[in-house]
This record gives C-alpha cells, sequence and structure tokens, in this order.
C-alpha cells in the first residue's frame, strides 16, 4: 500500500512537471505544503526494567497526513513549521514481552521548526535544506489489553522530547503558485515508557525513536 501511494504520486509528478511554468520565489512568499508523510521510527530501546532485563520494545511505522508552513525570510531564506500527528504501537520483541506483541499505544504530535537554505530561488526546481528542533508530545498513552491480561491493570506515560532536526526537500512548479514537494526529515527523539502494573509494579525502558520522516504532496504560494 505504502509502495503504491508513492509510486502514484511520483508518476503524477513526472506528468505534471512536464510542462510547467517557472515561479521564483522570493522574501514575503508563504508558502503551505500538504503532504502524506511516511514516519519512519529508527527506533533503539534499552530492557524493560526492572522485570525483564534483556527484553527491548519495538515501534511501528504510520502514514498520516500533514500541513506544514514556511515563511521566506529573503529569497534564499525560510522557516519552516510543520503540524502533524500519528499513532504508533510498542511491541514486544522477546521473551515474555515478545509473547505479549503489542504493550502500549500512543499518539505522537512533533511540532518541528527549521531554518531552510533554498538553493535555487528562480527556475521550475526549488531545492532546500534545513535544520532546526523538535519538541514531541506524547498523548493518549494507553495500556493493550494483551498486557493487562498478563500483568493486571496498568497506567503508561511516555516522556516528552526534545532534539535537533534535519531536512531536504525540493519544490516542482507545476500552475502558477501551485507545486508539487518531496521532503525527507530526520528527528532526534527519545522518550522513557512508564508502565504502572498491578502485579508487577512500575516497569520502565527508554526508547530512542529517531524517526526518518518521508513526505510528499502538493503546495501553494499565498
Amino acid at each position: 500500500m505504502r509502495k503504491t501511494v508513492m509510486i502514484a504520486l511520483a508518476g503524477a509528478a513526472a506528468v505534471a512537471t512536464a510542462s510547467a511554468p517557472a515561479h521564483a520565489e522570493a522574501a514575503g512568499d508563504v508558502l503551505v505544503r500538504l503532504r502524506a508523510i511516511d514516519v519512519i521510527p529508527n527506533e533503539s530501546s534499552g530492557s524493560v526494567l526492572p522485570s525483564f532485563p534483556g527484553e527491548q520494545v519495538s515501534v511501528n511505522n504510520a502514514i498520516v497526513p500533514e500541513i506544514d508552513f514556511t515563511y521566506m525570510l529573503t529569497d534564499y531564506i525560510g522557516v519552516e513549521l510543520i503540524a502533524a500527528t500519528s499513532k504508533h504501537r510498542i511491541n514486544g520483541k522477546t521473551g515474555t514481552t515478545g509473547s505479549i506483541g503489542q504493550l502500549a499505544s500512543t499518539y505522537v504530535l512533533p511540532p518541528t521548526l527549521t531554518l531552510q537554505y533554498h538553493l535555487i530561488p528562480t527556475g521550475r526546481f526549488h531545492p532546500y535544506v534545513g535544520a532546526g528542533v523538535n519538541y514531541t508530545f506524547f498523548y493518549k498513552d494507553r495500556a493493550s489489553s494483551g498486557l493487562q491480561g498478563a500483568v493486571g491493570q496498568t497506567s503508561v506515560h511516555l516522556s516528552d522530547s526534545f532534539g535537533w532536526a534535519g531536512q531536504a526537500g525540493m519544490d516542482i512548479d507545476v500552475a502558477d503558485n501551485l507545486f508539487l514537494n518531496f521532503d525527507i526529515k530526520y528527528i532526534d527523539m527519545r522518550t522513557k515508557a512508564r508502565l504502572n502494573t498491578t502485579a508487577l509494579g512500575l516497569e520502565t525502558v527508554k526508547v530512542k525513536l529517531n524517526p526518518i520522516v518521508v513526505g510528499i504532496g502538493v503546495g501553494f504560494r499565498l
């Protein structure tokens, strides 16, 4: 499904740009992009402690819609803010937690602010690179029914994360003030999950998520 969506959008981009007009980016422009993004955690975790030493967790990918806004400070420099939220499952990988499978779920809200350098403000193709900061909120943390069946009633809390972000992308003009966008980001993201269980007490696990976020969509110049 993920590959089909990306291939279809890439094909549409090739057709649309065949005879597209060029549009210069300029100071004062506001760029609004609507993208489909694939959030791909590049996770590594510590042990689920103290009861399950050596047992780690994994986090699933998620495809969600995203909106972002870029304000061009100069013809070359822009500031981008993104807004999106995604839901992820935390799963056991080995041993007892692996046999349980899904341990918990959470929603992620990762507002990210980047300072961008737009390499070619004129012409049809507008590549850019950027770097900035991210603050991630975790909310609606919930224990799975499988976990609660194994260790009793459980409450879950994931700590928020603050880190850096890097990006690269390209806007491709397809019509006057309308463009296609391709974007990739790396976000430094980490959390500590606390599971307060009836049978075992407090269990904790540190998780580095460090997702790669791949996006494709359309944008408008205002």
